[in-house]
């Protein structure tokens, strides 16, 4: 299991960017984070243009598919939503790792016998703005 943000293991950061401007202020070889929204396309094909790692958060299994298909690494989902979208995941054979998204180290155990990728704790997001 992947740990993002958990307070006994090191693990890099994701950067949640807002604009492509922002991802200029990013650290070199850094994992953006970006929200899956119609709105944020533009950042997500300049990324992939770019050939730079993303995480995209989604919020159904409409949004898992295309999260896949637009070459993400990571797929974060609520918890609600982490078994359907690792069952995708596995029928599929995606290369995304999907993570949960979680505010409780007592959500870990769950998610540890439904056999998801990882967890991503609220600390490892760190916002970025355009300066």
């Amino acid at each position: 299991m992947l740990f993002f943000g958990h307070r006994f293991l090191h693990s890099p950061k994701f950067y949640h960017v807002f604009d492509i401007d922002s991802i200029l202020t990013t650290p070199p070889s850094s994992t953006l984070y970006v929200e899956f929204e119609e709105k944020n396309l533009d950042i997500i094909t300049y990324l992939q243009e770019n050939e730079i790692t993303f995480a995209l958060k989604v919020k159904n299994v409409t949004e898992v598919a295309y999260a896949a298909a637009l070459n993400a690494a990571y797929i974060v989902v609520e918890n609600s939503l982490a078994k359907t979208a690792q069952k995708i995941a596995e029928n599929y054979l995606f290369d995304a790792k999907i993570l949960a998204h979680i505010e409780n180290e007592k959500e870990i155990e769950e998610l540890v016998l439904l056999g998801i990728d990882g967890v991503i704790c609220p600390s490892a997001v760190v916002k970025v703005t355009a300066q």
